[in-house]
């Protein structure tokens, strides 16, 4: 579905991944260690920024951590003005891996060697059970609350806000993670008034990749302010309309060269788009690294 999809809703939010960053071509762990965008990821950045030019956004909320921060910053770039504020909230970062930041990761362990002898090499394996973590670290559990945090404290108030003043239709954009995006998507759609919990299947975003999901107030009506109060709000109806989205990665050049590849540096405002390096990506917006990361593990 085109980004400038507009319906009537009482809100509309959309969660989109940062672009490549240049851990993203490493097979480490990447939560809160801070890698800026590569030169390719800029360039997603850029695209996605165009792609959401003629869709207005009434605020951008991001990860302060740099490869977020800066995917946000092209979004609001392109925005025309007035442009939307942009804040940061630590409550959007990445799962934070602990020990295991920066260290290299396998997706399967060896018969008979333990967690421990990895550890004792340096090496963390992929942990499947949503409570497991790192020593220091955050599970995927501890995860899920944080997002529940950042539903309850930056996204409903947009909601609870507008049915208040009557209003239909606003845009706010969700500038994330991978792992942490598909901890806010299930604690935003548990908001529903069937009271399902979605479970956690909204995983494997591209670099750059946006969901949507619009909130509706139940008896809200454009124009017409409703009352109530915060210990009694009216139901809602919670979907997601988009899921995955990538189309605007089709206008972002891949050619060899390593230049891609490489940290962005914001003085080379005119450098091109290249790939390359050592870890060739299977699919445009998916490194070898976050293949699995965003993928298919910790899915229990």
């Amino acid at each position: 579905m085109d980004p400038n999809y507009s319906g009537s809703p009482t809100a509309t939010f959309t969660f989109i991944r940062h672009g490549e960053s240049t851990d993203n071509l490493r097979n480490v762990w990447a939560g809160w260690q801070d890698s800026p965008l590569s030169n390719h990821g800029m360039n997603q950045a850029k695209a996605l920024g165009v792609s959401f030019s003629n869709t207005p956004l009434l605020a951008i909320h991001a990860s302060p951590l740099k490869r977020a921060q800066w995917t946000a910053q092209a979004l609001r770039d392109a925005q025309k003005e007035p442009q939307p504020p942009l804040t940061t909230s630590p409550l959007l970062r990445e799962q934070y891996f602990g020990v295991a930041e920066g260290k290299p990761w396998v997706y399967e362990m060896e018969p008979g060697v333990t967690l421990e002898e990895y550890y004792a090499r340096g090496v963390y394996p992929v942990l499947t059970g949503r409570s497991q973590k790192f020593p220091e670290a955050e599970s995927l559990d501890d995860l899920a609350r944080r997002a529940e945090q950042a539903i309850n404290g930056l996204v409903m108030p947009y909601v609870w806000q507008a049915a208040r003043a009557g209003e239909k239709g606003i845009h706010v954009a969700i500038v994330s993670h991978g792992l942490c995006i598909s901890e806010l998507l299930p604690a935003l759609l548990s908001k529903d008034a069937s009271g399902a919990h979605p479970k956690h299947k909204y995983k494997g975003l591209l670099n750059t990749a946006w969901t949507r999901v619009t909130v509706d107030v139940k008896g809200s009506v454009e124009g017409k302010s409703m009352e109530f109060s915060d210990s009694n709000p009216p139901p809602l109806v919670v979907r997601v309309t988009d899921f995955n989205s990538h189309e605007h990665l089709d206008r972002v050049a891949r050619q060899k060269g390593g230049i891609g590849s490489a940290e962005f540096d914001p003085k080379q405002q005119s450098i091109q788009a290249f790939f390359g390096g050592a870890a060739a990506p299977t699919e445009e917006g998916r490194s070898v690294s976050n293949a699995l990361d965003e993928g298919n593990i910790n899915t229990q």
